[in-house]
C-alpha cells in the first residue's frame, strides 16, 4: 500500500523558519554526538522541493 503524500504551503518567512529550525536541530544532535542522517535528508528534501505560487482568497 502506498504512503499518502502531504503538501505544505509556506510563505518566505515560514520557509526560513523551517530551515533555521532544522539547522538548529542538526547542531544540537552534533553536540550530543548523535547521527544527523534523518535531519540531513529532510534538509535536502525541503530545500530541493519545487516552489509553487498559490493565490489565497479570503472570504467572509
Amino acid at each position: 500500500m502506498r504512503e499518502p503524500k502531504y503538501h505544505i504551503y509556506l510563505d518566505d518567512s515560514e520557509y526560513r523558519r523551517v530551515i533555521a529550525s532544522l539547522m538548529a536541530l542538526k547542531n544540537r544532535l552534533i553536540q550530543q554526538g548523535r547521527y544527523t542522517d534523518a535531519v540531513d535528508d529532510l534538509l535536502i528534501k525541503f530545500s530541493s522541493a519545487r516552489k509553487k505560487k498559490v493565490k489565497v482568497e479570503y472570504r467572509q
